[in-house]
This record gives structure tokens, C-alpha cells and sequence, in this order.
């Protein structure tokens, strides 16, 4: 895969696709609410994320990705409902940095609720 299409996956909930691509050191910050350090922290959050997308309707928009040499930063909206209801709307934005082997080394989430 290349830094483009690991960084869309992985702001798309389709974490089991980038785990091969998570550095042992990589650092995840969501802005304003946690940081996970080092890729079992990154995979635990990973996994807690992905049992909720099971328990609901996800409805990913990706505006724009832009990319330049090792990083990528990836915007757009998600959408969470339940039983045809909204529960939750996100705006985000994500910025990757890779190292040369296209591992991820840092990720910073912004994540914007509607209320």
C-alpha cells in the first residue's frame, strides 16, 4: 500500500488493513481528548473504535487528501447512526507522518462533534 492509501484506510475505520504499517514507537494524539503512545496503544484504541463502528451505520466522506513526501493529511465527515437515526456527526482531519519505510510514525486527529 502506499502513504496515501494507508492514511485513507486508516481514517476510514479500516484499521486491519494498516496494522501491518503502525511503527512500534508511532504516536497517536487526538486533539483535546487522549494520546496513544507505541503500536499496542495505537491497536488497543483500534480495536475499541472498531467494535463501535459495529454497533452502528458508518457513513465516511473524505474532502480532500493531500500529500507531500512523508506525510499526508487526510480531511472529511463521518456520519454514526442507529436503527435509520443519527447519532452523531464528525467533522476531522488527520495528519500522518511515515518514516521511509512507510510506517506510520505520528498521527494527529482533530475531531469536531456536531452538537
Amino acid at each position: 500500500m502506499t502513504k496515501t492509501e494507508i492514511a485513507n484506510a486508516f481514517s476510514n475505520g479500516e484499521f486491519e488493513k494498516t496494522n501491518p504499517f503502525i511503527s512500534e514507537n508511532a504516536v497517536w494524539t487526538v486533539v483535546e481528548e487522549d494520546s496513544f503512545n507505541g503500536r499496542l496503544a495505537i491497536l488497543a484504541q483500534c480495536e475499541q473504535i472498531s467494535n463501535y463502528f459495529k454497533s452502528v451505520t458508518t457513513d465516511f466522506k473524505t474532502q480532500h487528501i493531500i500529500t507531500e513526501g512523508n506525510k499526508v493529511v487526510i480531511n472529511g465527515t463521518a456520519v454514526f447512526s442507529r436503527d435509520d437515526k443519527r447519532i452523531s456527526f464528525v467533522s476531522a482531519c488527520d495528519i500522518y507522518e511515515f518514516d521511509d519505510n512507510n510506517q506510520i510514525i505520528t498521527i494527529t486527529s482533530y475531531c469536531i462533534q456536531k452538537k
